[in-house]
């Protein structure tokens, strides 16, 4: 006779599902063999077992489902990864950028009694600086001080004569947070798709790999772009109006960079050192896929050589060590505010001819260097949540790393390397007044506080060299500030009397400013609703009878006035914002007044 098959339900997944569902099964088919069900039985003990263990198996089935998706996973780590798969590249630490005054003093030359140009040197790139409360900072570019363009007036003049002894010199150079870090790392034997991770705190940049034999590592996008494209030094006459010149650089040996909290890690491709013929720069003409009637450079985004070279994806390094420089800080916060960037750590100078120098006059100079920030050092900011990330991450592999739509714009705004600083928020829309499709962005910083503040030039500057190279040919657009709204909260609550009312504003306040915390995004509206909901779910309040939002001024407070009673709703209840507005609480200890009735 066959066995009956017995009808199995897949619907329970919790204890008390799965227990009913087993003293269920009992009941009907083992009605003679199990009878007592009763909770102090054996049988009791060993279906809460069974009911436990599924219980369990439900829950990390579904957690790992859950994890396995971006819009449902909640740990951070696994929505970091599932959006680098998406093209998201996700970095904690964020590099911040500057502009600095440099100054220094030269002797005179006595023929001419102008400044002695053998004493005026060049500060070479990589020079380092500090500020007041620790921070540490690179010059990026040369700065020559006989530049024309460079300011140079009497600093010092002979007590006798009236005659000037000394000149000084102030000129203008970029620099970024951290300091250059090198880690040497033994390889081993071969191993395809190589992966070396690298324990550094706040590393926002891998400056460059290279191995004992002198052979250099190059940093890609993905393992398959063997073509990427560098600067180099123009040396034609028209050098002045052209700095460099971009050249193709076949790269063989190169890494793809993944920045973590604590680290980085860096991966390798699959091939040996015996798949690599050359690598040296290249014809356009020989580097891309010959195509019928086309002369042209194809975009490095699809690039046509991954499908007539190499299936290795690169070499991988083997019985070698690397020398990697990484650059990273060694504070958590890496803006700066006016004039705190103001010590000399390590500079590096070059003098047209070092053998006539005279080494006091050549000590003096060197040691007169001195260093200002006349604007804030911006580019840090908060770090961004899951639901941030998520976001981010959409747009990011919506736009196909090319700007045509606003929300492409604004995706690539986010997606700049951190390299380059970042911006804290921003919106896009076209210029209704320009007669061609003029896009204009609106962006915001933070500055050293935490607070809104408009970014500086280099930082636009950066931003604007990341988006020219995805904006459609004929789109054109400018950078301007979004405008900031200091508001304040004031509130009135009634309460049950178990807070005096110190205690009870104290614990409002606390809730408001966490409440303001997050920024919210250029041109989002204030919604009252949100804060009277927030100070009714305190179990100690009763009632809140007023909520209500006024307009900061003051020195310390942004310049533009908002009128918030023709802005808000009939019902009071929402303070609409225009689309390159943005508010912020500023000061909750200040601007959060309440009231206990």
């Amino acid at each position: 006779m066959p066995k009956k098959k017995i009808p199995i339900s897949y619907t329970a997944r919790d204890f008390n599902s799965i227990k009913a569902r087993l003293v269920e099964h009992a009941r009907r088919y083992y009605p003679d063999t199990y009878q007592d069900f009763s909770e102090a039985s054996f049988g009791s003990l060993l279906l809460d077992s069974v009911a436990y263990v599924g219980d369990v198996l439900s829950y990390y089935l579904d957690y790992q489902v859950n994890e396995s998706f971006l819009e449902t996973a909640i740990e951070k780590q696994n929505v970091i990864s599932l959006a680098r798969s998406m093209g998201y590249k996700y970095s904690e630490a964020i590099t911040s950028y500057g502009i600095c005054e440099f100054y220094i003093t030269v002797p005179v030359n006595l023929i001419t009694n102008t400044p002695d140009t053998n004493y005026i040197p060049v500060l070479k790139q990589g020079s380092e600086f500090a500020s007041v409360d620790g921070g540490r900072y690179t010059l990026i570019e040369d700065v020559n001080f006989s530049s024309p363009e460079n300011e140079t007036i009497v600093a010092a003049t002979d007590p006798d004569t009236g005659a000037p002894s000394e000149y000084a010199i102030r000129a203008l150079g970029q620099i970024k947070s951290g300091f250059v870090e090198s880690i040497s790392i033994s390889t081993g034997a071969f191993e395809r798709f190589k992966t070396i991770t690298l324990n550094v705190e706040n590393a926002s940049e891998i400056v460059d790999v290279v191995d004992e034999e002198g052979h250099r590592y190059y940093e890609v996008d993905h393992l398959s772009q063997d073509v990427i494209y560098v600067d180099l030094a123009n040396r034609n006459p028209d050098s002045e109006r052209v700095k460099n010149i971009i050249k193709p650089l076949t790269v063989p040996r190169r890494y793809v960079a993944s920045f973590f909290q604590n680290g980085v890690e860096l991966q390798f491709g699959q091939g040996s050192d015996e798949n690599i013929i050359s690598g040296s720069y290249e014809d356009p003409s020989k580097v891309v896929l010959n195509q019928f009637g086309s002369q042209y450079v194809s975009d490095n985004e699809f690039d046509p050589t991954n499908l007539t070279s190499t299936t290795k994806m690169g070499v991988s390094p083997a019985n070698t060590t690397l020398t990697v420089r990484v650059r990273r800080d060694d504070k958590d916060v890496t803006n700066a505010s006016i004039g705190s960037v103001n010590v000399v750590t390590n500079p590096v100078l070059a003098f047209p001819d070092e053998s006539i120098l005279l080494q006091s006059k050549r000590s003096l100079v060197v040691t007169s260097v001195e260093v200002h920030n006349p604007e804030q050092i911006l580019g840090d900011l908060e770090i961004p949540d899951t639901d941030e990330i998520i976001v981010r991450a959409k747009n990011q592999f919506a736009s196909q790393n090319r700007a045509v739509t606003m929300q492409d714009y604004k995706s690539m705004v986010y997606s700049m390397p951190a390299k380059f600083g970042a911006i804290k928020r921003c919106a896009v829309a076209v210029d209704k007044d320009s007669f061609k499709r003029n896009i204009n962005l609106y962006v915001t910083s933070e500055d050293l506080s935490g607070n809104l503040t408009d970014c500086n030039l280099t930082l636009k500057n950066n931003l604007k060299t990341w988006i020219e190279h995805y904006r459609m040919m004929a789109d054109t657009f400018d950078i301007l500030d979004a405008r900031i709204i200091n508001i304040g909260i004031d509130y009135q609550v009634v309460t049950d009397g178990s807070y005096t009312s110190s205690e009870a504003i104290t614990v409002c306040n606390r809730e408001i400013s966490e409440y303001f915390r997050i920024h919210p995004e250029l041109g989002e509206a204030l919604y009252l609703n949100d804060i009277y909901k927030l100070l009714g779910n305190l179990d100690f309040v009763v009632d809140v009878t007023d909520v209500s939002v006024r307009n900061m001024e003051g020195e310390q407070y942004s310049t533009l006035f908002y009128e918030i009673e023709q802005n808000l709703s009939m019902d009071g209840r929402t303070l609409t914002i225009p689309f390159d507005h943005i508010y912020e609480l500023k000061y909750p200890n200040a601007d959060i007044q309440g009231t206990v009735l």
